[in-house]
This record gives structure tokens, sequence and C-alpha cells, in this order.
């Protein structure tokens, strides 16, 4: 597997993962606005980030150049140690074969030896506890930190995980 850089013509593959309403809001934490995920949507939303050197949209590509994930970095913080991911999602016709846990261990790479961060950090719905556990499995820890986000009228706890480099 490898990571490489998103392209607008990703956003077509990518839309369609988000099967519906909940794994939209799961994924992105309203911070695209209102369900539907659209491939339009998608590309805007990056587009609005291409000119911040603090953003980087990665996709994930299996061995035969299919692509099978898709992740975002960015910074937290002026220091430049901590890194951040977002909108971490795989392929629905193959989760749970190792898929997420082989792009984060690249992202934790990258971010390591390229980007230079001394911890990488995500947050999880608890609601979602397949991601959790593959984030658990990467080697993230539960920082001991939940945040509350109300979506769509109900009250969902956000975990925050941790992986130190």
């Amino acid at each position: 597997m490898i990571l490489r850089p998103y392209k607008d013509v990703d956003a077509n593959e990518i839309s369609k993962w988000i099967v519906d309403e909940k794994a939209f809001y799961q994924w992105s934490a309203q911070t695209m606005g209102e369900a539907p995920l659209t491939a339009q949507k998608l590309i805007e939303h990056y587009n609005k980030k291409k000119d911040d050197t603090n953003f980087y949209v990665f996709c994930a590509c299996n061995d035969e150049g299919k692509l099978v994930g898709q992740l975002i970095m960015r910074f937290l913080g002026d220091d430049r140690e901590t890194v951040r991911l977002g909108y971490i999602i795989v392929d629905t016709s193959i989760r749970g074969k190792g898929y997420g846990k082989q792009m984060l261990e690249l992202a934790k790479t990258y971010a390591k030896q390229c980007l230079k961060a001394k911890r990488v950090t995500l947050g999880v719905f608890e609601n979602n506890p397949a991601a959790l556990h593959c984030y658990e499995a990467s080697g993230f820890v539960r920082d001991g930190k939940i945040s509350t986000y109300t979506i769509k009228g109900e009250e969902w706890k956000c975990i925050e995980m941790v992986s130190e480099l």
C-alpha cells in the first residue's frame, strides 16, 4: 500500500463510501455541513484548504493502484510537533481486512519522517466501535479527553486518541 496526494477525481469514489447519514456525521463531525456527501462537496471543501501549508490530504492505494482509503493530516499548534489525522475512511467493500491499519501506519511514518512530528492524534465517536478498534490496533491510545458534539439533536461523545512517534 502507498499514500499519495489526493486528486479531485478521487472524490467520486470517496463519496460512495459514505453509505448513510450516520456514517457521514461519524466521518465529518458536521464540518462539511449537512448530509449527504457528494463528490462536489468534497472537492469544494478540500479546495478551500489547497493553499494551507499545514493541511495535507492523502489517498491510500493498494498494490494494484486501486484507491482504498483516504485521510487528512494537519498540524496542531505552532510548534509543529503534533499532527492531527481526520476524515479517515476506507472503502466500505474492503473494511475489516487491515487496510485501515496499514493506512494509519503509513500516515504515522509520514508524520514522523517527513513532517518531523512527535505525536499523532485523532478523535473517534464512541458510536463507531469498528473505527475505535482499528485505531487501538494501530497503536493509538485514549488520552482521557472526551468531547461532546450535538449532532442531529443527539449528544455524541468523541474520544481523543494519541500515538507517540
